[in-house]
């Protein structure tokens, strides 16, 4: 985005104080009303068909420099077009497209400009526009996270909009899908320096067990006393069972079993 000052007003438009650009267009149909020369404006300035630099006051999806999730509105023989709120639509060519984009779906994708046209473009090949250089996370610190691609294990993740990083299955507990963005967290620097994330702060959450320990209680009277969830039950089962973690819903039986208001069985958990 720019702040730039109105030199001129004609029928067609205004033009804006551009610089090394010289004097830029905003189209009559971007230009606020009263409008005087003399004013400055934010605007996002773009190359138009002939590769003349326009102005507008809509604000992009994303910007050079950034990675985005955005949907196929046509593709030719030059390429995919994304949605990305302009007049004109992002390229992505062939060349920038991992895998052949299909109109209608969703892609994240790295928008840059060309060094020898000034083009903006789009590539959906995100791993070479990531950072290689050495980072200075730590375990349990809070970082902007979007989510990428679904794998066997969970999402792999942009962070800072600079790193890969992995969300695992286990640690999901609300609906999310590509392109998402959450404040998370480091779960884990790993020894090869890669990055494990996470949605909710990393440790133990006593609120979190108080209240799950009340949901078990709740759960238990509606069973006649009884629920087939133990500490040996299987992560998955406890995760579609409790949505949380198996850490946390042992922790909640056990504190529940301390209070003496369950018994631990070989086949689940007992009211007393």
């Amino acid at each position: 985005m720019n702040h730039l000052k109105v030199v001129n007003l004609l029928d067609f438009g205004a033009f804006l104080n551009g610089g090394m650009l010289d004097d830029i267009l905003l189209p009559k149909r971007f230009v606020p009303e009263g409008c005087q020369i003399g004013d400055e404006l934010d605007v996002f300035i773009y190359l138009d068909s002939d590769d003349v630099p326009i102005a507008t006051t809509l604000r992009p999806k994303a910007q050079v420099g950034q990675f985005a999730c955005l949907q196929v509105t046509d593709t030719n023989r030059i390429g995919a077009f994304l949605d990305w709120n302009m007049p004109k639509e992002l390229l992505v060519p062939f060349s920038e497209q991992k895998e052949r984009m299909v109109k209608d779906q969703f892609y994240v994708v790295y928008i840059y400009q060309e060094q020898q046209s000034y083009r903006i473009v789009a590539s959906s090949k995100i791993s070479k526009f990531l950072s290689t250089s050495p980072h200075r996370y730590s375990n349990g610190q809070p970082v902007p996270i979007m989510i990428c691609d679904r794998t066997d294990i969970g999402y792999t993740t942009i962070i800072d909009n600079k790193y890969l990083g992995v969300l695992f299955d286990q640690d999901i507990d609300r609906p999310i899908r590509m392109g998402m963005k959450f404040d998370g967290f480091i779960k884990r620097v790993r020894p090869d320096q890669k990055l494990d994330v996470c949605l909710k702060k990393p440790g133990f959450d006593k609120q979190e067990m108080t209240g799950l320990g009340a949901v078990i209680l709740d759960r238990l009277r509606a069973e006649n006393g009884f629920l087939p969830f133990n500490d040996r039950t299987d992560p998955d089962t406890v995760k579609r069972e409790f949505s949380v973690s198996k850490r946390v819903f042992k922790m909640a039986i056990g504190g529940l079993y301390k209070e003496r208001l369950i018994r631990i069985e070989e086949d689940g958990i007992r009211l007393i």
